[in-house]
């Protein structure tokens, strides 16, 4: 199985859009798990201290293979959704390991 974990900053600086971007990208995203075969569990959580030096938000999931993440990865659901979060963000970082 494969861990796949990605963190944004919010393009938006204050605390209502912070939410409102939070809200567009959970949306967009968690959904995802119940339409992209592959994916074992999927969750978004959104930084709960330190907003002007943590992330903002972490996206965590599970993939029963690589292959299975190279597939989310280009599933028109998952392009779709992946526009959503584009719009909203100012910072990406991501690391994907085997458990």
């Amino acid at each position: 199985m494969i861990q796949h974990i990605v963190t944004w900053k919010l393009a938006a600086t204050d605390d209502a859009d912070r939410t409102a971007a939070f809200d567009a990208i959970a949306g967009a995203l968690v959904p995802l798990a119940d339409v992209i075969p592959g994916i074992v569990s999927l969750r978004v959580d959104r930084n709960s201290t330190g907003p002007d030096t943590n992330w903002h938000v972490a996206l965590t999931a599970v993939y029963a293979s690589a292959e299975d993440l190279e597939a989310y990865q280009v599933h028109p659901a998952h392009v779709a959704a992946a526009a959503i979060v584009r719009a909203n963000v100012a910072e990406r970082a991501a690391i994907d390991f085997e458990l």
